[in-house]
């Protein structure tokens, strides 16, 4: 199998483990190519990429940018807040005249669940959702199970624990899936609040006490926040989460084990992370970071290769 079995990366739900293993794969050679002194390769030369970002992103955005260089593809980026959107543009239009100027390739992040699903039932570019509401992202769990595996080795029994906002977390769902698909055994951990009414229905096990979940799991993936998406309040202060739910180093010493700390960034520190656990032996944060470009490159590269 050298190819992916969707012609789109829509959400991990839609994978099967194979592809996710291909993918891994992939990116084992690419990250060998970003550490070269030279860290080019023309795999995508004659390839044309638009990063249509519809909502703001500092890591995602960045990451796919340099991944897309990387292998020397042609590279547009597109922000709604300096287009004809703010005219009243729809989706489809912009997407369509994106297109006329013959991209093979849509990148996209938007605020509404299912958008890049709508899109692909219109347009015959390959599509990359990079981000949709708080539904799936799909490259962010797969460069944090590749992460895991470049840590531990095979992901099969080992216990992952998500910890934060749940609710509103894309990247909570799509790394449920992809932990899953792998062999993994799944955790989340926040306040009842924060932690979606139908959550057990996925297969996850669910903890309300962060102490009881460190104990357990030998990954803790820690969320932020998303006070962005919050429409109410769901506790009663941030000093508060913190004070339940926040991770220091003082907590990670005083396990009975060493475990590892994961964040898909950006990090509120001193809220659900303090600096000092951020920063400490425990975290692999930057791994994550350099990983993604290895694994974007490798999902960019698969998806180009799909004809048909």
């Amino acid at each position: 199998m050298s190819k992916l079995s969707q012609k789109h990366l829509l959400g991990i739900k839609d994978i099967s483990r194979e592809d996710i293993e291909l993918i891994f794969e992939t990116a084992d050679n690419f990250k060998e190519v970003i550490n070269r002194p030279i860290k080019k390769v023309p795999s995508l030369r004659d390839v044309t990429i638009a990063n249509v970002f519809f909502e703001n992103s500092t890591r995602t955005r960045l990451s796919f940018e340099l991944a897309q260089k990387r292998l020397s593809a042609d590279v547009i980026n597109f922000s709604a807040s300096n287009s004809s959107v703010k005219k009243g543009e729809t989706l489809l239009d912009t997407v369509n005249n994106i297109l006329a100027m013959k991209v093979d390739m849509i990148v996209m992040r938007h605020a509404s669940p299912g958008a890049p699903h709508y899109l692909a039932k219109h347009i015959n570019a390959n599509i990359v959702n990079a981000g949709d509401g708080t539904h799936e992202h799909p490259t962010q769990a797969l460069l944090d199970a590749f992460s895991i595996r470049e840590k531990l080795g095979s992901l099969v029994g080992k216990k992952i624990a998500i910890i934060g906002d749940i609710l509103h977390s894309r990247v909570a769902l799509s790394n449920i899936f992809a932990l899953q698909k792998l062999g993994a055994k799944v955790m989340v951990c926040g306040p009842p609040t924060l932690l979606p009414k139908f959550i057990k229905h996925l297969g996850v096990e669910v903890e309300l006490d962060v102490q009881k979940a460190l104990q357990w799991c030998d990954v803790a993936n820690v969320l932020r926040i998303q006070l962005e998406r919050q429409q109410i309040k769901y506790f009663p202060s941030l000093r508060e989460y913190s004070l339940y739910y926040g991770i220091t180093k003082k907590t990670l010493d005083n396990l009975k084990k060493q475990i590892v700390i994961m964040h898909p960034g950006p990090i509120n520190r001193g809220v659900e992370l303090s600096s000092d656990a951020a920063d400490s032996e425990h975290s692999i944060i930057l791994d994550q970071v350099e990983n993604g470009v290895a694994v974007r490159m490798a999902v960019l590269y698969l998806l180009a290769g799909r004809t048909s």
